[in-house]
């Protein structure tokens, strides 16, 4: 399938973090796995060429993982409006969108992402979905999609540890086990504003402010919250000597407010694409 896009850059969207599992193959095109398929996607100019494991509504569901129709535009015009010298970290992240991830997923992936390095995040991802998914045969490969909340409901701490997650592997079981007890529930925030929903995540061992920032920015298109990381601290200290991610917190709500959470990502995006 061939599908025409403005304003959207591939790579910068599949690269810039926010996601774990995919690859990047020779000819420039990403395989990546999504809840029920694996897709092949390549930009060239302003289409998007994709394969699939499973075809079925695949327009819809590129549309909607990629954050497609969402109007970012408005938004990068909005942070012109508050600060002009904005521009160039603006211009560096054209096309960059917030994908849709799976919200389990993307609880569980930055559970791990605690005091963990990307590889190891990954690594630790795939080995869970191959030892409770399904496998998907694609292209002649393996993969293995991430496991629904009945297929985890078997996971135990022993079998989660040997998934090489390390420390965090009664945090996940934790997790699992709370939302099938129903004494967690993930759709529950959407209820929430945003100060609510992070002090929520915060009852889950193993999530603390930055976590749970990610969570939701990145799987509840929160975008008046934002993590903190060492991109970010740098980007303030060059730009307008502000350290500390207290007053960062404070100087980053004050002047970009709803907005914050882009603002923040294309500052990470910037200094870590710029050094």
């Amino acid at each position: 399938m061939t599908l025409k896009v403005n304003n959207f850059n591939l790579k910068d969207t599949v690269t810039c973090g926010q996601i774990f599992r995919f690859e990047e193959l020779d000819d420039s095109s990403y395989d990546i796995i999504l809840t029920d398929r694996v897709i092949n996607i390549k930009q060239v100019n302003n289409e998007l060429i994709v394969n699939s494991s499973n075809m079925n509504n695949i327009e819809e569901v590129i549309r909607n993982y990629f954050d497609l129709d969402y109007d970012y535009e408005s938004i990068n015009n909005k942070l012109l409006e508050i600060d002009k010298d904005n521009k160039e970290i603006i211009d560096s992240c054209l096309g960059l969108k917030m994908i849709n991830e799976p919200r389990l997923e993307v609880i569980i992936s930055y559970i791990l992402s605690s005091n963990n390095r990307v590889p190891q995040i990954k690594n630790a991802l795939d080995n869970i979905s191959k030892t409770y998914g399904k496998k998907v045969i694609f292209n002649n490969k393996e993969y293995y999609l991430f496991p629904s909340l009945e297929e985890l409901s078997k996971c135990d701490i022993d079998t989660l540890r040997n998934c090489k997650t390390g420390f965090r592997d009664k945090y996940i079981y934790e997790f699992v086990q709370k939302i099938i007890n129903k004494s967690f529930d993930i759709n529950l925030i959407d209820n929430m504003n945003s100060e609510d929903a992070l002090n929520y995540l915060m009852t889950l061992n193993g999530v603390g402010e930055k976590v749970a920032s990610c969570i939701l920015l990145f799987g509840y298109h929160r975008f008046d919250v934002f993590p903190i990381d060492t991109w970010v601290k740098k980007y303030m200290k060059d730009k307008y000597n502000i350290e500390g991610i207290d007053n960062i917190r404070k100087f980053t709500y004050d002047k970009y407010k709803e907005f914050s959470g882009i603002a923040i990502q294309y500052m990470f995006h910037y200094k870590r694409n710029k050094n």
